[in-house]
């Protein structure tokens, strides 16, 4: 039985250089985005998890890697994080954890969530705040055409 590959994408720290780009692909086989904070591979594992630390294990020492997550969500929609955190904040995660009850991966899964659904919500607001604004000065059915015409063209086609 063959084992499952997992495409995990790296989020750097900062730009690689050359030279460090040359060596971890020495490792593994890797695809950089233009500027090089943004990695693409393969892992073989069973989980997405295990990819993660696995991948995690042989590049710590050759990348200033920030965050691991899988390229594609699985089947509940989730995108699994691995992330580092420095010892400090490690413990007070645990801390806060405990206190809250909970381990630390579910304290932070629910603070990401909180922040995501926070998130959402400002920029539904936003977004309600500009269309407001552009009623005021013009009428729906011109603001829905504009709309329509703005999603229908496409990036770099000749006008019709």
């Amino acid at each position: 039985m063959t084992m499952p590959h997992h495409a995990l994408e790296i989020v750097l720290t900062r730009p690689l250089a050359p030279a460090e780009l040359r060596d971890a692909a020495r490792v593994l086989t890797l695809a950089a985005n233009h500027d090089t904070t943004r990695l693409m591979t393969l892992v073989p594992a069973k989980t997405p998890g295990r990819a993660a630390h696995r991948l995690r294990h042989r590049l710590a020492a050759r990348l200033p890697t920030d965050v691991i997550t899988t390229h594609y969500p699985d089947t509940g929609g989730q995108v699994l994080l691995n992330l580092d955190f420095p010892p400090t904040v490690h413990a007070t995660i645990r801390r806060a954890a405990q206190e809250a009850g909970q381990s630390p991966e579910l304290f932070v899964q629910l603070a990401l969530h909180r922040a995501l659904a926070q998130h959402a919500g400002d920029e539904v607001d936003r977004l309600d705040r500009a269309l407001q604004q552009l009623l005021a000065s013009t009428t729906a059915a011109h603001l829905l055409a504009a709309v329509g015409h703005a999603l229908t063209r496409t990036p770099g086609a000749a006008p019709a």
